[in-house]
């Protein structure tokens, strides 16, 4: 009997787990995943568990440094993750089986004083750093303007890259065009790859608290729309491209936020081509939900009247600014909170010795 997911997966989409945990990973992987993706609350959660002690400590004892035992973990655990999807990588030609890797978010903090120009170069050199020599992983880089202006520096440079945090259109195309400038600047466009991830679920919540007036069927479908409409365009541009691996929109935050809502409710609108990430309590619940079975749905937009009275009323820069905004303290707190508590731990583990 074919199990939700399977059937997910054989409507066309890639599943991703949004984590790194090492049992999630090999569990999803037996579950159909073909890829992951990571970030500093993924990374936090799991030494929280004191799975992990043993390691950080090696780290500290070797005279790391509690910003250099972030990175030296999460590089350690995304590259396990690698390891799993290293045989999908390899059977897809380099279509499918990658991890992603979130380089510095605190690039972002308000508190950082670098322009620009500044933010794009650290992009850029921190690129290199974690790309080198890792054939499946995908370097995750926002699309503030710093991370914007990274993009084609990074992708001339050979790396396959997850443009992460787009809300809009604009952001979207930005990302787009500068990834394609930098794949153009290549020797061999072979193994150029690109994906560009959408969030889904946190325009929802932005439409129920600042866009009261939709109808009551509009209200909650922003999200897929959004999706469903850059899905399409992404289709549309790479279309007469003729490359040989797709470039691909990863529809992220996938896990439901109304609690009214059905744990399925953002998988099943976007199900059929591209990639999921999606997060594994999602993963979970879609599990055990008997006879739910995908099919593909990320070509079919809502009726025209939904789509209307949705244009009347969102303004889309308006959105993409409030949620950046918002999205921004989301990426760079869980930074600190990650330095924070290996600093703590240092402290427990010295303290046990």
């Amino acid at each position: 009997m074919t199990t939700p997911l399977e059937s997910l997966i054989a409507s066309g989409t890639k599943l991703w787990l949004d984590s790194i945990d090492p049992d999630l990973v090999a569990t999803n992987r037996a579950q159909g995943a073909t890829g992951a993706t990571s970030n500093p609350i993924i990374v936090g959660d799991l030494i929280k568990t004191g799975r992990f002690d043993d390691r950080l400590a090696t780290l500290m004892d070797e005279g790391f440094d509690d910003e250099t035992v972030a990175w030296q973990v999460t590089n350690l655990l995304v590259k396990e993750a690698q390891e799993v999807f290293s045989d999908v990588h390899e059977k897809t030609r380099g279509n499918d089986g990658y991890v992603s890797f979130e380089l510095d978010p605190l690039l972002e903090d308000v508190e950082c004083k670098l322009s620009t120009e500044e933010r794009a170069a650290e992009y850029i050199e921190l690129g290199k750093k974690w790309a080198a020599g890792q054939s499946n992983r995908m370097i995750k880089v926002p699309a503030t303007p710093g991370g914007l202006a990274a993009l084609e520096e990074l992708v001339a440079a050979g790396i396959t890259v997850n443009v992460t945090l787009i809300f809009s259109e604009r952001q979207y195309q930005a990302a787009r065009d500068a990834v394609w400038r930098g794949a153009q600047r290549r020797d061999s466009l072979d193994n150029f790859k690109s994906v560009y991830s959408i969030f889904v679920s946190r325009i929802d919540v932005y439409t129920a608290k600042h866009v009261a007036e939709l109808s009551e069927a509009a209200q909650g479908m922003v999200g897929i729309v959004n999706a469903q409409r850059l899905w399409q365009d992404n289709q549309a541009f790479w279309a007469d491209k003729k490359l040989p691996l797709d470039q691909e929109i990863i529809f992220a935050s996938t896990g439901t936020k109304n609690p009214n809502d059905p744990p399925q409710k953002y998988v099943a609108a976007l199900a059929g081509s591209d990639i999921q990430t999606n997060p594994p309590a999602t993963n979970d619940a879609i599990q055990k939900i008997d006879g739910l079975t995908f099919e593909r749905a990320v070509d079919q937009l809502p009726p025209q009247e939904v789509l209307d009275d949705i244009d009347a009323k969102v303004d889309f820069t308006k959105m993409e600014e409030t949620l950046m905004e918002e999205g921004l303290a989301k990426f760079a707190d869980p930074q600190k909170a990650l330095l924070a508590l290996i600093a703590e731990k240092r402290s427990t583990l010295q303290a046990a010795k």
